[in-house]
């Protein structure tokens, strides 16, 4: 089967609206982390978010996106997707193409909205403008509406492993012969439902959060989204290619709705499985993008799971620290830093580590520094146990 290039990206997160701004703030440990101040919520002040700090409005302004009933998650989208594609030298006529898929995660979709459709249905007979935002798949209903698209289009929400499971099914297209170009990835803004479902969980930290820290307090939301490219290596031929997509694996130990088994059965199966598909080993990995949120549960299974499955396990970060737990977007906002660190051969260091956990004794990387890096392994866990691990390696 042929070989699937990355030939684009586009980002926008708390540290940075591109590629290049955020790997910049991941250099600078930049911590994008801080009070809310875009929307209110009984928990301003109390619990610290990874906000993008443009308006809704602002951002609709840049983009020209002026569509009756365009939601934040949209226009974040739209942002990181615009970005990818330009990169990718993808034209218009492309982007129309039945051959162009676009593979789409998000676990918040229009939710962002849900006081706006609150008000209108009870104020309103004719209904919302926000109403068909609602739904999960709007925002890549958005994107296909507004570029023609006419390709293969999905969604997928398997909660925080969503845009990770996206960018494999993109590369499983691609590899099948049902896409020519695949554009994959995420996009999750804020909101009351989810800042007060998290809280709900009490897995919502008062400060900035510590990945793998031994007295790390919880996870921060944050917003953002990010696309990559895909293409099939005969159809990459004179583009720039930042890195190819060798391996990926999905797994599922249905342990818990919100947690992970205490030995790490999903971490370790997906990690595997994305080794086997690579045709690697374990000493070939040079480095793991963990899922690292800071969650008592997360960061001692996950450090369980690399010490299983490595002999002695890779140097790994976190950078959740950076942008906060983006949820939907996650996955792809990692493989995009992912990538980063293999075109740039260099690690970008996990913030605010102080202790390790005990059980385990890893210690994420907390230095910037350059390294020759060869493969890179991102994981990232769902709830539900849906696991995804993804890798990517140097061309």
């Amino acid at each position: 089967m042929s070989r699937v290039f990355v030939t684009g990206m586009g980002i926008i997160s708390a540290i940075g609206d591109s590629v290049q701004k955020n790997r910049e703030a991941l250099i600078r440990k930049q911590c994008g982390i801080s009070t809310l101040t875009l929307f209110n919520t009984k928990y301003t002040g109390l619990r610290p978010c990874g906000e993008i700090k443009t308006g809704t409005q602002e951002l609709k302004e840049i983009l020209h996106a002026h569509e009756k009933g365009t939601t934040r998650s949209s226009a974040l989208a739209l942002h990181a997707f615009k970005e990818a594609a330009d990169d990718a030298g993808l034209s218009a006529k492309q982007l129309a193409s039945p051959l162009t898929a676009l593979i789409g995660a998000s676990t918040v979709g229009g939710m962002c909205l849900t006081d706006e459709l609150y008000h209108d249905a009870n104020r309103s007979e004719s209904g919302s403008e926000y109403l068909s935002s609602y739904d999960c798949a709007s925002v890549n209903v958005y994107l296909q509406s507004r570029y023609r698209m006419t390709g293969i289009i999905n969604t997928i929400n398997t909660a925080c492993s969503s845009s990770s499971n996206a960018i494999m099914y993109g590369a499983r297209l691609l590899k099948n012969g049902m896409a020519k170009t695949v554009i994959a990835g995420g996009a999750d803004s804020l909101a009351k439902f989810t800042i007060n479902g998290f809280n709900a969980l009490h897995i919502l930290s008062p400060d900035i959060c510590a990945p793998f820290d031994r007295d790390r307090k919880g996870l921060n939301l944050g917003e953002a989204a990010a696309f990559i490219v895909l293409e099939k290596e005969e159809d990459a031929k004179g583009k720039k290619i930042y890195a190819e997509l060798t391996g990926y694996g999905n797994s599922n130990d249905a342990f818990h709705p919100s947690s992970l088994s205490d030995e790490g059965d999903g971490p370790y199966s997906c990690m595997q499985q994305a080794l086997l598909e690579a045709n690697l080993t374990t000493p070939d990995i040079s480095f793991i993008n963990a899922h690292g949120t800071a969650t008592e549960n997360n960061d001692a299974v996950e450090s369980r799971a690399m010490a299983r499955l490595f002999e002695t396990p890779p140097p790994f970060a976190s950078t959740k620290a950076n942008t906060g737990h983006t949820l939907g977007a996650a996955g792809a906002v990692e493989a995009v830093f992912s990538i980063l660190n293999l075109y740039y051969q260099e690690i970008y260091p996990g913030l605010h580590f102080s202790n390790a956990i005990e059980a385990t004794g890893l210690k994420p990387e907390t230095c910037y520094r350059q390294l020759a890096l060869q493969h890179i392994m991102s994981n990232s866990f769902g709830f539900g146990g849906n696991c995804t691990s993804l890798i990517f390696s140097k061309v």
